[in-house]
């Protein structure tokens, strides 16, 4: 009975495989497994698809957000155990792409939103942040999370394609630009190359950013003395590839 006790206190995430497990000897950035309760419950009032159990789509989807966790969370590529660390490469938009070690030492926010855009027409300077700050700006934004989901799979294992929804809700300030309240999302295309154990080997995304900053720049801009980091804001409220 003592045992069965103890195993039901195990958390378990519904969605995300590798969070609790082994997580004592797992090297955490915030010295721990994170709580994806507030995300989770954004996802399921606001997903468009429900899966059924143990289809392709679901265990596509399931992958992703486990895969996202581990490179978010955990500051060893050893203790990540959803990608091939020799191989992996993280490909945005046809860039250069990035392993495992730099990917974990950039965060997935800098990676995806690097760009080559003259410094004066860029929404977000990814060069100029860190994994840390990334994060805070993103968290700070979105408070209640920024779900995720797959909207359809077009092939299976080993080079898995699909397309999906990322969104939240603009609930906090975000670069010198106030809240709006609104829903902000972006589509996009992936491909995902696993091995024979169903390891990343490569992921590859293709998006429009603007889809994504359009909604955050329509936020008024808060007044300098209430926000001294707007991050030359001014500016890229008028560039001429938001989309509005």
């Amino acid at each position: 009975m003592a045992a069965q006790e103890t195993q039901a206190e195990i958390p378990r995430d519904k969605y995300r495989s590798f969070l609790y497990d082994d997580a004592e000897n797992t090297h955490w950035r915030h010295g721990g497994p994170p709580s994806y309760e507030d995300v989770n419950s954004l996802f399921e009032q606001g997903r468009t698809k429900e899966w059924p159990k143990g289809s392709l789509e679901e265990t596509v989807q399931n992958a992703i957000k486990s895969w996202e966790m581990e490179v978010s969370h955990k500051t060893r590529v050893q203790d990540i155990r959803t990608i091939s660390p020799e191989k992996f490469k993280l490909i945005i938009n046809g860039r250069e792409g990035l392993s495992a070690e730099e990917t974990l030492k950039l965060g997935t926010y800098n990676a995806l939103l690097k760009t080559s855009l003259p410094e004066e027409f860029q929404y977000y300077k990814a060069e100029k942040e860190t994994f840390e700050s990334s994060h805070d700006t993103f968290r700070s934004a979105f408070p209640r999370g920024f779900a995720w989901e797959v909207l359809e799979v077009y092939s299976g294992p080993p080079v898995i394609a699909f397309k999906f929804r990322h969104w939240g809700f603009f609930e906090g300030p975000f670069k010198g630009h106030a809240p709006t309240g609104e829903m902000v999302e972006f589509h996009g295309l992936a491909t995902l190359k696993v091995d024979e154990s169903l390891r990343a080997e490569e992921v590859e995304i293709y998006y429009d950013p603007g889809q994504l900053f359009g909604g955050l720049l329509k936020g008024s801009i808060i007044p300098e003395s209430h926000n001294k980091d707007t991050n030359d804001f001014s500016e890229a409220a008028a560039c001429p590839f938001s989309n509005k």
